[in-house]
């Protein structure tokens, strides 16, 4: 069978239901790394443990010691290598490695972005249909309906999924710099802008210099902070109805207003003006060495960014909001479409459904309490404690260390899974808990997310390019509201046209 080398972007502007999060996690940078395979107890020769490899990102600065690991094979009865490579770079890792045919028989994507990208290799043949098989699984079998359906391909599930809350976006933002200036929380997109300028311009840390900004941001317009913003402007979710048709969300007037509202903040210093070059680790850095003063995204990783500021800051104080109105006086929260990462089985490293149904049966012992607590909390009593039945983190530094890979690579949600829910370690912490169930009264949903389009699927990649070059190019200046036309044009022409047809087509079934 020939393989097709899969382009990977950094970001999805145009195709639907891929527009998070993941991000919502560190993504620090690391060499690459292999966490050796650990020897298991012995076992009789009819109870052999499974050996499994497995390929995932690494949201974290250095690989995780053996401790997990040699626990999961003991609960799992598997010979387990996991296969860790940076977060920042894993797309290429993972083009490169599926191109040579060398992926593993557990393939992590990044995102939903990568996932959409994967679609093509998955029609072709080269990874396993799950969904006829979960049946016999009881904890899998527990996966939520309306996510699995979210990740089918033409109707098919060939992946499982790692849950995400589905409104956690908003803003992390310096208190102890707002109380400082007087400022509160921001109402609205103009609020916002404000607190930006007061930060950039009006010394929050007392230092005397003028050597600290408003906002944080990245080479991401969709997991960065931009979509976030756009949806409090109006902007929908992808894919909106303008005129009767769906048409995407580049298209309506509120993406323009975003663009300048950006544009503004980059002409008045009020963001790193390089966002369009920063990295997510550097972006993260600009909030926890204490120049920046807000952070939008996963308001859920406000305790990690916490635990890195404080160690360059003692005195500082987070906290997180997330009801802002923009310029309609509405509120509105940008939606997931219920997962954050999804699995896949290369047939290339699995050759017979017999082993498939040893590796899914590794992933069912995954989803019982006991196995989801070690993955998503560490060791109880080393990693954790259990207070009136939730679990709370005995040292961050250490839980991020020892454990934050696999809590990464947990399948399932807290729900389906039975794991414990988490004690706050910090105030904003459980304020964050608090938001993003107020958020899903706001939650824009993505139209199109279960629909796919086959113009898309063909030259989706080189699409999404044309329009995250001119929207970066808009907001850096180099080109004017005509220019960003005439990029919406020859997206049109190029197939741009004929994917709103598709997805016209479908959605109207």
């Amino acid at each position: 069978m020939k393989r097709k080398l899969v382009s990977i972007p950094l970001s999805v502007l145009l195709v639907s239901s891929f527009a998070l999060a993941a991000c919502s996690d560190g993504g620090k940078s690391t060499p690459a790394a292999t966490t050796g395979v650990v020897e298991s107890p012995k076992a009789t020769a009819d109870n052999k443990p499974t050996a499994i490899t497995i390929m995932a990102p690494l949201n974290t600065a250095q690989t995780p010691p053996d401790t997990i690991i040699k626990e999961l094979e003991k609960l799992t009865n598997t010979k387990l290598t996991y296969q860790f490579f940076p977060a920042d770079t894993y797309e290429e890792k993972l083009n490169t490695t599926f191109a040579t045919g060398a992926l593993p028989q557990v393939t992590y994507l990044k995102n939903q972005a990568t996932f959409i990208q994967m679609k093509s290799a998955i029609r072709d043949g080269q990874f396993w249909e799950i969904g006829p098989l979960l049946k016999d699984f009881p904890n899998l079998s527990k996966l939520k309906s309306t996510t699995n359906d979210n990740t089918k391909v033409d109707g098919k599930l060939y992946t499982l999924y790692r849950g995400v809350d589905i409104a956690r976006q908003g803003l992390i933002y310096r208190k102890d710099w707002a109380d400082k200036l007087g400022l509160k929380p921001p109402a609205t997109t103009e609020d916002l802008y404000a607190m930006m300028k007061a930060f950039t311009e009006n010394d929050p840390d007392g230092n005397g210099k003028k050597d600290t900004i408003g906002l944080t941001d990245r080479n991401d317009l969709i997991y960065g902070s931009f979509k976030t913003v756009a949806t409090w402007f109006g902007v929908p979710n992808n894919w909106g109805i303008k005129d009767g048709k769906l048409q995407p969300e580049f298209m309506f007037p509120e993406y323009i207003a975003t663009m300048d509202y950006y544009k503004k903040l980059r002409d008045g210093g009020l963001i790193n003006k390089d966002f369009a070059a920063t990295s997510k680790t550097d972006q993260q850095k600009l909030f926890t060495n204490g120049t920046a003063g807000m952070y939008i995204g996963a308001m859920t990783d406000v305790s990690s960014l916490n635990k890195d500021l404080i160690k360059n800051v003692p005195t500082a104080v987070v906290d997180v909001h997330s009801m802002v109105a923009g310029p309609s006086g509405k509120f509105a929260a940008w939606a997931l479409p219920g997962y954050a990462n999804v699995v896949l089985f290369p047939k290339s490293a699995t050759k017979t459904e017999a082993e498939l149904k040893k590796v899914l049966a590794f992933f069912d012992k995954m989803m019982t309490p006991e196995v989801a607590n070690l993955a998503n909390w560490g060791i109880k009593d080393v990693n954790y404690s259990v207070i009136d039945n939730k679990a709370k983190k005995l040292d961050e530094e250490k839980w991020t260390r020892e454990v934050k890979p696999f809590t990464d690579a947990a399948i399932g949600d807290e729900d389906t899974s039975g794991r414990y829910l988490g004690i706050p370690t910090i105030p904003a912490q459980g304020k964050a808990d608090e938001l993003k169930i107020a958020n899903l009264n706001f939650a824009v949903q993505d139209p199109v997310a279960a629909l796919d389009s086959k113009t898309s699927q063909e030259k989706g990649t080189q699409l999404q390019d044309v329009i995250k070059d001119a929207t970066n190019k808009y907001i850096y200046g180099t080109i004017d509201k005509a220019g960003f036309d005439k990029a919406i044009e020859d997206w049109k022409s190029r197939g741009g046209s004929r994917i709103i047809e598709e997805y016209n087509a479908v959605y109207k079934k």
